[in-house]
């Protein structure tokens, strides 16, 4: 299957191109960008034949069969409608767009097209993450009480730009990492929050974006989740706690792009390291993307993953803004 990536970004260079080319059929042929001069250069540095800047040229190779939306945030709704309208399967990233409709309008339009529409949530590919949705699923831990999400990092100084600086582009640590952290949840615990109160700040990072925010969300079961992202924190570390009435998850080092981290289940019976398979995150979603395209199951995470992550990241700042507790809207058909 022949791929067009739309938008000369760093997640596609260090992960997706190599992704793709890890699978079988996987190849590379066309990238977009909206600069001709890093278009040539980006494509030269990673062995992508063609490159430009016109979107409508790359839709219309009749070798494209799918495309990565890897743009700035803005700019992912109207880059996956057309490459929906022209017929290509689409992964898009996270978050699918910067309004709830523009998702919806997305989904829908996939929908229609009868193409693959998937989200690139990479951490439910991760063989750490699956090993605990399997724990909870399997009762390891009993009924589920809690889940504390932790993803504070330090963003690497090639990554700041318009993540802290424009509010226009999508910007924030909300949409660029809360919503990870509510599909991290959804996926662990099988259910969608209901309602979130929260509190964000910009602590001198960037400018006109949050770079720190806390969350609680009330889950439908009782369950709550506690989740706190941030932008500026050099030495917190990452990780999540998963509390239940009959056990513990605690897993450190496992909100990350790579397969690493440790994970301990705490039982009565005592301590227990959990193993799980070291894959790599983006080889698994591509493969489990190109099944999908055949005809055989579905993408790791869907579209309307995708819409109800970004719900929940929307609920989050609104609550943030307004110190109020924020029900969370999944629109129509959610």
């Amino acid at each position: 299957m022949r791929w067009a990536l739309i938008g000369a970004s760093t997640i596609a260079s260090q992960y997706v191109i190599g992704a793709i080319r890890a699978q079988a059929d996987g190849e590379v042929v066309r990238l977009v960008s909206g600069s001709a001069a890093r278009a040539r250069q980006y494509a030269a540095d990673h062995g992508i034949a063609e490159s430009g800047t016109d979107l409508d040229q790359a839709l219309s190779d009749p070798r494209v069969a799918a495309v990565y939306v890897s743009s700035t945030n803005e700019k992912h709704h109207e880059q996956a409608m057309a490459a929906i309208a022209a017929g290509r399967h689409v992964l898009c990233e996270k978050p699918l767009a910067l309004t709830l409709e523009q998702a919806q309008a997305m989904v829908a339009a996939a929908d229609a097209a009868g193409v693959v529409f998937a989200t690139n949530h990479h951490l439910r590919c991760s063989g750490s993450h699956r090993a605990m949705r399997a724990l909870i699923a399997e009762g390891r831990i009993g009924r589920v009480l809690s889940l504390r999400l932790f993803h504070a990092v330090h963003l690497p100084e090639n990554l700041r730009g318009w993540r802290i600086n424009d509010a226009g582009a999508g910007g924030g640590v909300i949409p660029d990492i809360t919503v990870h952290d509510a599909d991290v949840a959804r996926f662990l615990l099988g259910e969608d929050p209901v309602s979130v109160v929260a509190q964000m700040a910009s602590t001198g990072m960037g400018d006109g974006v949050e770079d720190s925010a806390m969350s609680v969300w009330a889950m439908p079961s009782g369950a709550m989740v506690m989740s706190h992202e941030s932008f500026t924190h050099p030495f917190a570390g990452s990780g999540l706690e998963v509390h239940g009435t009959a056990g513990s998850i605690f897993a450190r080092g496992v909100m990350t792009q790579r397969p690493v981290g440790e994970i301990e289940l705490v039982t009565a019976a005592g301590r227990e390291a959990v193993a799980y398979p070291d894959h790599d995150l983006y080889a698994q979603g591509l493969a489990e993307f190109h099944a999908a395209v055949r005809g055989e199951g579905r993408p790791a995470a869907t579209g309307r993953d995708g819409v109800k992550s970004l719900a929940v990241a929307l609920a989050v700042r609104e609550a943030a803004r307004t110190g109020t507790r924020q029900a969370v809207d999944y629109g129509a058909g959610a």
